[in-house]
Formats: structure tokens, sequence, C-alpha cells
């Protein structure tokens, strides 16, 4: 069946496509620009399409934007382990070396932003500066789920407490073409998004064979770890201070991480930080609205003194 085939996600464009190996496990990357490193990790349930506007509109800036499948989707490699955000930074901080590069502006969304904030703490010499679409520090989510149904925020993500169960998630997210792919793109997304092309590539990514358990299992770790030694030492690990500008951007209409929820992560950064609200875009405002979202980002970037 079309789609089943990880070869789909080698989608044609200004970029170059490379398999880069970090750690014993290999990537997919599509790559544009030169310049300082642009790495762009994407969030649940797309690939590194996600990050297709900013692959050129970074390219043209100046810099070298690297955009990646993660482990266990798109033409990424699908070990039955290593879905954990601690494993999962030393896969980002491996492809920054594997690029070739001491260090790099980290850019997360949703999942890719958890993973983000996890290798600023986990690898500090590797992450040079750091923006976060979508998602609060790890610690700040913890705490709005724990706020209760009244915050919103546990009912908000309550996708994440039914995959944890075994097996049958995986069958009912690529059942019937992806068509619950789909659909979270657009329950999450504000007006007028996700156009078809985005949609029909980012459901037949989903139906590569692995990619929807590996998925689901982030949402497992992060759910299961908590009481478990390991779970323990991350939230602990997790308090040390972030040292590097951290810029944080999140959709107004976001359904899926409330904006409430996202604020007040800067408690957690020692260093200059910037929140910001892109209008009128949901879960996807770098995918929903690319131009106010690059103003964002390349203003940010190219400020040296980013301090608020």
């Amino acid at each position: 069946m079309a789609g089943h085939d990880a070869s789909v996600v080698e989608v044609e464009g200004p970029w170059t496509h490379r398999a880069v190996s970090a750690g014993g496990t290999r990537f997919h990357v599509a790559e544009l620009g030169e310049g300082p490193l642009v790495l762009l990790l994407h969030g649940f349930p797309e690939f590194w399409w996600s990050w297709h506007n900013q692959l050129v509109s970074l390219a043209a800036a100046g810099y070298r934007a690297a955009a990646v499948d993660l482990r266990g989707y798109g033409g990424s490699d699908k070990p039955p382990r290593g879905y954990d955000l601690v494993t999962l930074a030393g896969d980002a901080a491996g492809l920054v070396r594997a690029l070739g590069e001491a260090n790099a502006i980290v850019v997360g969304h949703d999942w890719g932003g958890l993973l983000a904030w996890t290798t600023a703490v986990y690898h500090p010499k590797v992450v040079q500066r750091l923006a976060v679409v979508g998602v609060p520090h790890p610690l700040r989510l913890r705490q709005a789920v724990r706020g209760g149904l009244r915050g919103g925020q546990a009912w908000a993500a309550r996708h994440t407490f039914g995959f944890q169960v075994p097996a049958w998630p995986e069958r009912r997210l690529v059942r019937d073409d992806a068509a619950l792919v789909g659909r979270l793109l657009h329950e999450w997304s504000g007006p007028g998004w996700p156009d078809e092309r985005t949609e029909r590539l980012v459901r037949r990514a989903a139906q590569i064979p692995g990619a929807a358990h590996s998925a689901l299992e982030y949402h497992r770790w992060l759910i299961r770890s908590q009481p478990r030694p390991d779970g323990i030492r991350y939230a602990r690990r997790m308090r040390a201070p972030i040292h590097v500008p951290t810029l944080q951007l999140h959709g107004a209409l976001d359904p899926c991480v409330l904006p409430g929820s996202a604020q007040g992560s800067g408690r957690y950064v020692a260093a200059p930080y910037r929140w910001k609200l892109i209008e009128g875009a949901g879960h996807f405002p770098h995918e929903e609205r690319p131009r106010a979202f690059d103003a964002q980002l390349l203003g940010w970037l190219s400020d040296p003194e980013p301090d608020h």
C-alpha cells in the first residue's frame, strides 16, 4: 500500500536529503543553506516536512538549516528502544557533531521542543541558542497536567493518556489511511490548515512500518517513567537552569498545549528569555503562520542581546 515505504519522506525541493549516523542510529536529514547550524526537531505526528518553510527562510537569512526525522519517525531508524527524552537528547547532540559542528541553534516543536529543552540541560555545550515552539519546559508541563481537569491541560493532553495501552493505539493511528493523523492536524491547528499536501504527506509518513509504534513510545515513556527511578532522576536533573538565550513561541489558539500551560517556563532559564504568542495560530504556528513565525525567529536570531 502506498505510504508504506520510507522513501515517501524524500520530498523534492531546494533542500538536500542525506543519511547521518549518530551514536549507532541512522537519521534522515533534509538540509539547506550555509552558515551557523540550525537543528530543527519536529513534533508528533509529523516528520521533517514540518519545517519545510523554515528550511527556505533560514537558508535565505544565512543559516545552515537541518531538519531531521526524529528517532522512530520518517526515514530515520526505528530501534526497539530509546524513546526516552535523555536518549533523544543524546541523539540531538550526536547529530550536531555528526553534521560537523561543535554546537548549534536548536529549534524544537512539540515533542521536538521537549527534546530541545532536555538537550539544553543534558548537553549544554552543544546548544548555542534554544527556540521552543508549542510546548512548555518538561517540568512546567508536568505541573500544568497535574493542575487537574479544571486547569484544562490534562483534558487537552488526553490523547497521551489514551496512548498508554499497548498495540491498539498504533492500529487506530494508521487505520483508514491514517485518518486519525489527519484529524489530529485539523483539531490542533487554527483555521485554514493543514493544506492538502501536508496532510497527505504526514498521513503517508505515519504509515511507514514501525513509525506509529515508535511515535507512541515517546508518549508512553513520558507517563510511565514518572514514578520510576529513571523518571525521578530526569525530573531532578531538569531543575538545572538553562544558560543560553531562549525563545518560546506559541500559537494563541493552541487547543493541544494551552498557552497558559506553556507560560511560566522562563523560570527555568537563567539567560535572556523571550516569550511570544503567534496570533491566529494553533499548535503548529511555524506551518500555519510561517511569515509571522519567521519574523519572530529570525528577528531573535539576529538580535545580539535577545533579552525580552
